[in-house]
């Protein structure tokens, strides 16, 4: 059954301007490091040994890793691809100096024909978890996505697991509050569902878990 419209936009609703300013301090300071236990740094990783010149980010949050990115280009194009518009405009002011691309949609669907270019690589951070349904039902993310990417572009994220992970008090507790009020939808992702949807898909394959975090890299082929 395809997700309602509300289930999609429970998701991203709660980044409103007021919580975006706290966003960064609260996920990225204390959650990530003691709730989920994958160090922001893990993630920051990611976005170093991935991002390209032809940039596309899905599910933007703040664009805190974009703007501390490493980036291979003095001037990288980039697109920032998100339903919040409030999540756009705090990640394009970020990162001005870069003058991106904003679109405004949803990831389930097929994208807006004038996306633009074809991409060199992908960021789809704590975006999965936010999406509702199962890994193979938000899994059709990633076809949309590859329509809009060269072969061999890099493709990379990370998403907050639900089951069959060990969690702290607290990560069991916010778990709970999130799923109830739609904020997560991940109660049934597992490592090996999202493994499954992305060797399907691409090639060069490598993910891993760190806390309750699956961080994934891939190609496509």
């Amino acid at each position: 059954m395809a997700p309602t419209h509300e289930e999609i936009r429970a998701g991203q609703a709660i980044y409103t301007p007021l919580s975006l300013r706290a966003y960064d301090v609260i996920m990225h300071g204390i959650s990530n490091h003691w709730i989920w236990r994958c160090p922001t740094h893990q993630i920051q990783r990611l976005y170093d040994r991935n991002v390209t010149a032809s940039h596309v980010d899905i599910g933007v949050g703040t664009g805190y890793f974009l703007a501390h990115a490493h980036w291979p280009v003095a001037a990288p194009q980039i697109t920032l691809f998100d339903l919040n518009p409030h999540c756009l405009a705090r990640a394009a002011s970020r990162i001005a100096k870069f003058q991106p691309r904003t679109v405004t949609a949803n990831v389930l669907a097929p994208w807006p024909d004038d996306t633009g270019e074809l991409f060199t690589s992908a960021g789809l951070c704590y975006l999965l978890h936010c999406l509702p349904g199962t890994i193979p039902e938000k899994a059709v993310v990633f076809d949309h996505l590859m329509a809009h990417l060269v072969s061999g572009a890099h493709v990379f994220g990370a998403t907050i697991l639900g089951r069959d992970v060990e969690m702290n008090a607290a990560a069991r507790r916010l778990m709970a509050i999130y799923n109830a009020k739609g904020v997560f939808s991940n109660s049934g992702d597992t490592l090996r569902d999202l493994e499954s949807a992305l060797t399907s898909r691409f090639d060069v394959i490598d993910i891993r878990r760190e806390g309750v975090v699956a961080l994934f890299e891939a190609r496509t082929r």
